[in-house]
């Protein structure tokens, strides 16, 4: 692919999904300045990887970017961040959930109450959530990915991204509450 072709493709491509790629690195890293420092080198891993996209969601492929330059970078920076809390193998058994939220008619309880929450109080929160928990709820309620898609990304079965998001928003109902009171 030449130079020009390929700006065309990476300014299509990444340039739409870069608030949301900042988004994501913020709340894996918990910093802005970090962030950006993530976000940077994904830009720089996106440009050069942009001959092999193949076509499919653009936000789905830089969020994938942004979540492993995340991860290769605060082990790097600070690798006593990525410490994980508890054992997955004793996750909860989930109830099926329907990928597609059109099919409920009113709002979950979840939506209920992010939307009622202060927004410093629900960063505050987020922020507290273990990260494997903190990275499935920032996926899926923050940057809106379906189950298949963080699956993939996280390269997990769907049943344990169902499992780790359950257990995370639980976990972030009782975190808001406390904050709350």
């Amino acid at each position: 692919m030449e130079q020009s072709q390929t700006a065309n493709v990476f300014r299509r491509v990444v340039v739409p999904h870069l608030a949301d790629g900042l988004a994501l690195a913020r709340w894996l890293a918990g910093n802005k300045a970090d962030a950006e420092d993530i976000l940077q080198e994904s830009c720089v891993r996106a440009l050069n990887a942009i001959a092999g996209y193949d076509g499919g969601n653009p936000r789905a492929w830089l969020l994938a970017i942004v979540r492993n330059t995340a991860m290769s970078w605060l082990a790097r920076q600070r690798s006593s961040v990525l410490v994980m809390a508890g054992g997955l193998d004793d996750v909860d058994e989930v109830a099926q959930r329907s990928n597609d939220a059109s099919s409920i008619p009113w709002p979950s309880p979840e939506d209920e109450l992010l939307r009622r929450v202060d927004e410093k109080a629900l960063e505050r929160a987020i922020e507290a959530l273990p990260f494997a928990f903190r990275e499935v709820v920032v996926l899926r309620d923050v940057s809106g990915l379906n189950y298949k898609e963080i699956a993939s990304l996280l390269n997990l079965p769907v049943g344990t991204v169902m499992s780790r998001l359950a257990r995370g928003r639980r976990q972030l109902s009782v975190l808001v509450r406390s904050l709350d009171e």
